[in-house]
């Protein structure tokens, strides 16, 4: 079945409604366009918005919420055309065109970044690769060639930049984000264990997995510590899981 196209903002009122959008909203739209993808592959045409909801882990008035930030509010009966909403999401995301990325620091984790083929597949191909190491510059990673951190000015301008990637050790970060900056690259994600300074128009969100798995062993010793308290598994009643369900008792 073929519905009308779902009609959204577009142009300037498109650019101010992205605006006002919640960084969480940000987020769970990412989530939301991943599983579109995914239906869409599947040969699905439209989607209930308790179905996508459940596929992303989110209630239903939450997502009808976040996608009301969009101008997208389904088809009453029906839900919303998959194909429509992905491209809608995609265009609010900035993903409707390719956005060229830079990578600087090669080393263990950055080798991996460099290779990880699926950042071009959601429309951010890594253009550049910046190290010092000698033994790094003037190789090739992916098919593309580690170039000395100096010439970031020049190679991010050439080849469009918008979207640097910081994986250099911590002292190293600062010096490096700022020639991303006056390269004109306008957002950065870093890897580095440093809080970097940018100007107001540079938009940085740091990555640190260590603090991540911090996170998650507080909830394995909050589990842990659940099922030794007394009366967990006992007649006292469920204990309430990190999950917000209740663990019953056998």
């Amino acid at each position: 079945m073929t519905l009308p196209p779902q009609a959204g903002p577009s142009g300037a009122a498109a650019a101010k409604l992205a605006r006002s959008i919640p960084e969480a909203t940000v987020a769970r739209l990412a989530v939301y366009l991943r599983m579109l993808g995914e239906l869409a592959e599947q040969g699905a045409e439209t989607v209930s918005s308790e179905e996508l909801a459940t596929a992303t882990g989110v209630n239903s008035a939450k997502l009808r919420k976040d996608l009301s930030y969009i101008g997208s509010y389904g088809i009453r009966g029906v839900g919303y055309e998959v194909a429509a909403l992905h491209h809608q999401i995609e265009r609010t995301l900035g993903l409707d065109h390719q956005q060229a990325v830079a990578l600087v620091g090669v080393g263990n984790l950055g080798h991996a970044l460099a290779g990880y083929s699926g950042f071009g597949g959601r429309g951010f191909p890594v253009a550049a690769l910046f190290d010092v190491d000698p033994d790094l510059v003037g190789i090739h990673i992916n098919g593309i060639l580690v170039e000395h951190v100096r010439d970031i000015a020049r190679v991010c301008a050439e080849r469009g930049v918008t979207i640097g990637m910081i994986a250099t050790p911590g002292p190293a970060a600062q010096a490096v984000c700022d020639q991303l900056v006056r390269a004109g690259v306008e957002c950065i994600l870093n890897f580095a264990p440093v809080l970097l300074q940018v100007p107001e128009q540079v938009e940085v969100r740091k990555v640190d997995l260590a603090v991540e798995l911090q996170v998650l062993a507080f909830h394995v010793a909050r589990r842990r510590a659940a099922e030794a308290a007394p009366g967990a598994n006992g007649a006292h009643g469920p204990v309430p899981a990190t999950n917000g369900s209740a663990v019953l008792p056998r």
